[in-house]
């Protein structure tokens, strides 16, 4: 049951990666464009944003969280997430850069969306996690927590819609200037906390340890905009210290120092192939914070690199469990909401459930363009596509699909989408940004020891 309701409470209490706690199946994936592959895609965009242009309302351009069909009927949640409100802004500017909507509507659309965003109740510049759709008042019942992940998503989506209008820049800036993260930060750990419970009046006491993460982005913007030092990047863990002996593989690796600061550099295996692991070893904890940051084309020797492994591997580990169709993360189940991954590739790794997300095979395009279209033709083949693209779940051996579609994972498909289209546009206006592009040199610099 998805008791705790949100995307990023879950990520919250599951990526406490700094609590003090007592033969490869195939070739690396084919980078060349299949062709006729590029009219496809755009057709499944044009599915996908129809969920924005149908569930956001008109009044304050705010996303539904979730809408799910079942034997009663359409059930829809009005209630949004920092994250959603990203994803709908960027989804938007893919639209319109894909051809499905055009310039006028985008900014019509998105200056709804900004206009609201001002009046908003705030901490300390920072969004609450779940807002009222209609309103945009708290939603109160759910909380009143400050998610450090899920605002580095809104301003991850606030750069993106500044950069691409410069008719909407002044309110971006504005908004993302006064997004306070050192309220967040542990400078004597070096690292963030998960949030704060304004209600309690107390940070979260873990810390997001973990680099290979969804929370680096905040990590990286957090830098860029001066809120916190430099020295952050190096202070996560590639993967937990050796000595951390509850984690799901003793890690190899070096120490190496960056800026001052020693680094162990480590990494697990599986199927012979050196990678750093996530948390729970899920699609979006990888591969997300690529949709934004230039992890591909700056962080050859590190972030890339394993950003291909991950794809690599999950393949490989859906080819040795015998499944149909391949791509584990979070996603909708027909009852609820829950963590799936290629378990290994975790930490302290997710069940994979036979259960397969549409929005990891997107977000694996750039990375392995043929396999994600054989996948596309799989996941069609558990009748997954449908009026607003693909339903959110399948499992695979049962056939039993998740007729819901999420806010979060449309956004995904619709930017890994316009990224592979249009050659990586979200994340040029991301580092066309000085906050997208101050801290480009710690992508260049770092060298996994996965080579």
């Amino acid at each position: 049951m998805r008791k705790v309701k949100i995307f990023s409470m879950i990520l919250t209490f599951c990526l406490m990666a700094n609590v003090t706690l007592t033969p490869m199946a195939s070739a690396a994936p084919d980078a060349k464009k299949p062709p006729g592959f590029n009219s496809e895609l755009k057709a499944i965009a044009a599915k996908t944003y129809k969920y924005f242009q149908d569930y956001t309302d008109p009044k304050t351009g705010m996303t539904y969280d979730e809408v799910r069909t079942t034997d009663k009927g359409t059930e829809e949640a009005k209630r949004t997430s920092p994250t959603n409100i990203a994803m709908y802004m960027m989804s938007t500017v893919s639209a319109q850069q894909m051809g499905i909507i055009t310039k006028k509507e985008a900014v019509s659309r998105l200056q709804t969306t900004l206009n609201t965003l001002e009046k908003l109740d705030k901490w300390n510049g920072l969004f609450y996690n779940w807002y009222n759709t209609d309103d945009g008042s708290l939603k109160k019942d759910w909380g009143q927590f400050i998610s450090q992940v899920d605002n580095g998503w809104m301003s991850a989506g606030l750069i993106v819609v500044g950069q691409a209008y410069k008719e909407l820049n002044g309110q971006t800036s504005k908004l993302v200037n006064n997004m306070n993260y050192t309220t967040l930060y542990d400078p004597e750990v070096g690292q963030f906390r998960g949030g704060y419970d304004v209600a309690k009046g107390a940070l979260t006491e873990h810390h997001y340890g973990a680099f290979y993460t969804e929370p680096r982005v905040a990590s990286y913007i957090a830098i860029g905009k001066g809120d916190v030092p430099q020295d952050h990047w190096w202070k996560m863990f590639r993967t937990m210290p050796a000595e951390y002996d509850w984690q799901s593989q003793v890690p190899e690796g070096k120490n190496v120092n960056y800026d001052g600061v020693n680094v162990f550099e480590g990494h697990y295996t599986y199927q012979g192939k050196k990678f750093v692991p996530s948390w729970g070893g899920s699609m979006f904890e990888a591969l997300m914070p690529g949709m934004v940051i230039k992890e591909k084309v700056l962080g050859k020797k590190a972030l890339g690199l394993n950003n291909e492994r991950h794809v690599q591997l999950q393949i490989a580990y859906a080819k040795e469990k015998g499944y149909r169709a391949w791509g584990f993360s979070p996603s909708a189940t027909p009852s609820g909401y829950s963590e799936f991954a290629a378990t290994p590739l975790g930490t302290s790794g997710y069940k994979d459930g036979a259960t397969v997300t549409a929005h990891a095979t997107f977000l694996a395009l750039e990375y392995a363009p043929q396999d994600a279209r054989k996948n596309i033709e799989a996941l069609k083949s558990f009748n997954m596509l449908s009026n607003y693209g693909f339903y959110d779940s399948v499992n695979v051996e049962t056939g039993e699909l998740a007729k819901a579609y999420l806010a979060l994972d449309q956004g995904m498909i619709m930017v890994s989408i316009a990224n592979y289209l249009k050659d990586g546009v979200i994340r040029d206006y991301f580092h066309k940004d000085p906050i997208g592009k101050k801290p480009e040199a710690l992508l260049k610099k770092e060298v996994f020891s996965i080579q």
